[in-house]
Formats: C-alpha cells, structure tokens, sequence
C-alpha cells in the first residue's frame, strides 16, 4: 500500500529502453500503488512531457538521447518534474552530472526495490529538493571523517575508475586501494560500495 503522504493516483513515468525493466518495474510499482505508463525512447517522453504530472524513473543510456540530455531538455522547456536516474554502475560520473543539473536521486543498477519505492515516495514530498540539500550536507560531514587517502579513493571510485587506475593515479598500489576501500566503508558505516558512491556524490552537491 501507498504511504498516507502519497496521493493513490501518483504517476511514475517509466522512461527506458529495455522492455524486461520497464515491465518490471511497471509491476512493481502498480503493485504499491502508484500508476505507471511506460516509454520506450525518450522521444516519447519528451513528447507527452508537457501534460505529464508525477516523478519520472530516467534510464540514462539510451539508443537516442541519453538521460543528461533528457534532462537537459526538460529544464530548457521548463518542465518541472522530480527526476530518478536509473544507471549502471559505469554511468555514475553521468549520474553526478545529471544530479547537478537537478535530478533528485539515482538507483544503481540491479535496482533495489525497497530502495526504489523509498526514492519514489521522496519524490512526492513536497520539499523533495529540500531533503536532497540535507541530505548533502549530512553526506559532506560524514566523508569528513574519511583520511585524505580514503576520500581520494573514494572520489576515484565514485568517477568510475576501477582499482588499477585509481592505484595509478595515486601512485599506490592496487592492495593498497583495496585496503583503503575496505577501510572507508567502515568509516561511513555501511557494508555497501553502492551507499557509498551515493553518499560521494550527495557530498560533491553539498555547499562548500
């Protein structure tokens, strides 16, 4: 059932390329509640855009136009819709972007369901944006107690480098990165890179 914050006629539109996810994720969210018309490219989307009310679910590649320039669109025509990014795990320096540019979240691929419905029902929260600020702020002071080595990994993972390179870059080596990412997770108190890297890029839209 739908949370009480949520009105039982909330849209979430489904912009994605791939039939198997859009369907799924379909089902799922009609199953909680919401509705959840479907778009297979984001010409489509753009196009009914105008008169849609609601949150999108953005998938961020996609044949046609990817999801920073989707979004890119939606701002020049002055569409006001709370936007979650879907991505793989090698899109998140897109994701940082598209988050900058003021989309309210992103959900790493595979999606976490619980995770999903608890970004769609933020999205509906009237001070949406809001939150995400605070939330920022809260991600910065957390990184804070990372070591300057730890930040700097963290930073190279949250850009996409994979060890090797970050090890390169620091002129450390690769054990050295993976004993630093071991560590930093213990820090920011979570067992899940994925927490992390969200909380790395939540930290770089903070206010300096």
């Amino acid at each position: 059932m739908l949370s009480s914050s949520v009105e039982s006629n909330a849209v979430v539109h489904i912009v994605d390329d791939d039939g198997g996810l859009r369907r799924a994720l379909q089902r799922l969210l009609r199953a909680s509640g919401y509705i959840a018309p479907t778009y297979a490219t984001a010409a489509a989307f753009l196009e009914a855009a105008p008169r849609l009310t609601g949150c999108v679910l953005l998938d961020l590649r996609m044949p046609d136009m990817d999801g920073l320039e989707v979004q890119a669109q939606l701002t020049r025509r002055g569409i006001r819709l709370p936007v979650i990014v879907i991505t793989g795990h090698g899109d998140i320096p897109i994701a940082v972007q598209v988050m900058k540019a003021g989309a309210l979240d992103f959900l790493e691929k595979p999606i976490d369901e619980d995770g999903l419905l608890a970004a769609v029902r933020a999205a509906f929260h009237g001070g949406a944006q809001e939150i995400r600020h605070g939330e920022a702020v809260q991600a910065a002071l957390r990184l804070a107690e990372l070591s300057p080595r730890e930040r700097q990994v963290l930073d190279g993972i949250v850009a996409g480098r994979p060890n090797k390179l970050i090890a390169y870059d620091l002129n450390i080596s690769v054990r050295t990165v993976e004993v630093h990412r071991a560590r930093l997770l213990v820090r920011l108190g979570t067992h899940s890179m994925a927490t992390a890297i969200r909380l790395g890029v939540l930290a770089a839209l903070a206010p300096s």
